[in-house]
């Protein structure tokens, strides 16, 4: 009897999984305002604003943190300028308010498309501006083929400012090639394991690979120069470096966890805080919230459904 229970039950929830990711599958096709309250728990808001009241409230409670501004890929000129002067102007916020935040940013955003020194020269004006202010960027890594331009520009930016970072993700096989060949005691390195979808011939496609990626990764950055930002929701992988951390004794000064905000992690966080670990939450915010979002949900089809329900409950 509870064995047919339990099968019925199986049954239940693989149909509900099979259910929410066909939902999902077609989240582009719902209004945004479906999808916006659920959106507004991985998204700071709109403004600049949201942001910082988001930003304070992190550092409150103990959390570093990472500003981006949504979008990318931007089409014109003036879109890139007006991109960096956001940039720019969240830096003396930032500087004004005093608070223990950084800044993500894609090279996309601010006109890698249109003209790479298009792109170098917004990222420098933006780089004077976070050196006057004191703060650290982040150029964060996009899809393959800006890998070699991004750590290209990475390392064109390191000789302006050394408080400058990229990421490195750890699904892509030359992964650890680029590692060896930045390392220096001014690395300020981002490990992920990548979102973007990229073919067999350059990535590894089993999670336990590129969990193994991963892993390599932090322990070689961790045993040679540089900091490392651990960027993971994976708690195999947090407890599994945790652990080699602390049997290494790796000092405190060489390394920090990150996440997304808003991604559950139940009581993770705080345990590492309480440890004495740096968590850092990366915060985006911004008007283009809406792709942001679909891609955050496509990531996690069990929460789907709430979607749909939303829906339904506008339109009654």
């Amino acid at each position: 009897m509870i064995r047919h229970l339990n099968l019925q039950l199986d049954s239940f929830h693989n149909k509900v999984s099979y259910f929410n990711k066909i939902i999902s599958a077609t989240l582009p096709i719902f209004p945004p305002i479906a999808i916006k309250p659920f959106a507004m728990r991985y998204v700071a808001g709109e403004t600049v604003d949201k942001a910082i009241d988001t930003v304070k409230e992190l550092n409150d409670n103990g959390f570093l943190s990472t500003l981006d501004i949504l979008g990318e890929h931007v089409n014109t000129r003036e879109e890139s300028y007006d991109t960096r002067d956001a940039y720019c102007s969240l830096y003396n916020r930032l500087g004004n308010e005093e608070l223990n935040c950084t800044i993500s940013l894609k090279l996309t955003h601010i006109g890698l498309e249109i003209d790479q020194n298009l792109a170098r020269d917004n990222l420098f004006t933006i780089l004077e501006t976070a050196r006057e202010c004191e703060k650290s960027l982040t150029i964060d890594m996009e899809n393959s083929p800006y890998t070699d331009i991004t750590l290209k520009l990475y390392k064109e930016a390191m000789e302006q400012y050394n408080q400058v970072g990229t990421v490195l993700q750890a699904y892509l096989n030359r992964s650890i090639n680029d590692l060896n060949m930045l390392m220096s005691p001014h690395l300020k390195l981002r490990i992920c394991k990548g979102i973007y979808r990229e073919v067999p011939e350059i990535a590894y496609q089993n999670r336990d690979d590129i969990r193994d990626n991963f892993i390599k990764l932090v322990k070689t950055l961790l045993k040679g120069q540089g900091y490392a930002e651990i960027a993971t929701h994976d708690i195999f992988l947090i407890d599994t470096l945790e652990t080699w951390i602390k049997n290494k004794r790796i000092a405190l000064d060489r390394f920090e966890f990150q996440v997304l905000y808003g991604v559950p992690m139940g009581n993770r966080l705080k345990h590492l805080l309480e440890k004495g670990y740096k968590v850092r939450i990366y915060v985006p915010f911004g008007e283009e919230w809406y792709p942001y979002s679909v891609r955050r949900l496509k990531e996690n089809p069990n929460l789907a459904g709430y979607i749909l329900k939303n829906l339904f409950r506008k339109s009654s």
